[in-house]
């Protein structure tokens, strides 16, 4: 079983986050397929799943009862960007923190999941000395679901990890993907080789 990498069709190929799992992608370890071309069998036949950004959250939709049974099964899932049609009904509205100020990107690491764990979390803060790309608000964390990084001197819960009663793990972070973030090639390296691990069951 392979992790399984959505790409949406508004993505030229291999745009945003393959280049940096293309090691990956060759050994075949991961598979990317994108929206258009996705089937039930895709989510029957993984481990792990990655969705971007870019993700048709609509059309994700009629996959419900697929993602579904692969969590059921232990799958795990690494979710990016604004959640607006939940998948799951433990699952909240993406929520923006309202008028930000420079201070609410400030980033807290409240949890060393072992995907970040030793990584200077200041050094996904900023782009260019540009803060917000990290995150600019929050998908509601279920009951039970631990809070990795928070934002701001609330502690608004950016990045967290929820292990469902029924099984499966989903990773959530409510941004651009995060091994896109910061400025140092060797830590978006780092994350991305991380995620793989985990996704893989690799690294837990």
């Amino acid at each position: 079983m392979s992790i399984l990498m959505i790409q949406s069709h508004y993505q030229e190929p291999f745009a945003d986050t393959a280049p940096l799992f293309a090691d990956i992608i060759a050994s075949g370890l991961m598979k990317v397929v994108r929206e258009k071309e996705l089937t039930d069998e895709h989510f029957a036949a993984a481990r792990g799943l990655i969705t971007t950004t870019h993700l048709d959250q609509i059309g994700l939709q009629r996959f419900a009862s697929a993602i579904t049974a692969f969590l059921d099964r232990g799958g795990r899932w690494i979710y990016h960007g604004h959640i607006l049609r939940p998948i799951l009904p433990e699952l909240g509205v993406y929520q923006p923190i309202p008028n930000p100020k420079r201070a609410d990107f400030d980033q807290t690491r409240l949890f060393e999941h072992p995907i970040f764990a030793g990584i200077d979390q200041k050094k996904l803060e900023t782009n260019r000395g540009v803060a917000g790309f990290y995150g600019r608000g929050h998908n509601p964390p279920p009951a039970g679901a631990i809070v990795i990084n928070a934002l701001g001197p609330t502690q608004i819960p950016v990045d967290w990890i929820w292990a469902r009663p029924e099984g499966g793990e989903l990773l959530c972070h409510a941004g651009n993907e995060f091994w896109g973030c910061g400025d140092d090639p060797e830590v978006k390296k780092l994350l991305a080789r991380r995620a793989a691990a985990w996704l893989s069951g690799e690294l837990n």
